[in-house]
């Protein structure tokens, strides 16, 4: 009976572990998709920004010398 229960227990143990490991793995994937993304919208922000500011920069240096 003592064998059957210690061998119970250590089923229960390898099954929370194992779950524990997947939630963890699971919450760093996501942390790291989330990371991607916010670095990708901040890229995409900084590029879209510099365009219209030189492109503002080019139209008002072209105003400037056409008058």
């Amino acid at each position: 009976m003592a064998v059957l229960l210690v061998k119970v227990v250590v089923v229960v143990l390898v099954v929370v572990v194992a779950v524990v490991v997947v939630v963890v793995v699971v919450v760093v994937v996501v942390v790291v998709v989330v990371v991607v993304v916010v670095v990708v919208v901040v890229v995409v922000v900084v590029v879209v920004v510099v365009i219209i500011v030189f492109l503002c920069y080019s139209i008002t240096i072209n105003i400037i010398y056409s008058v």
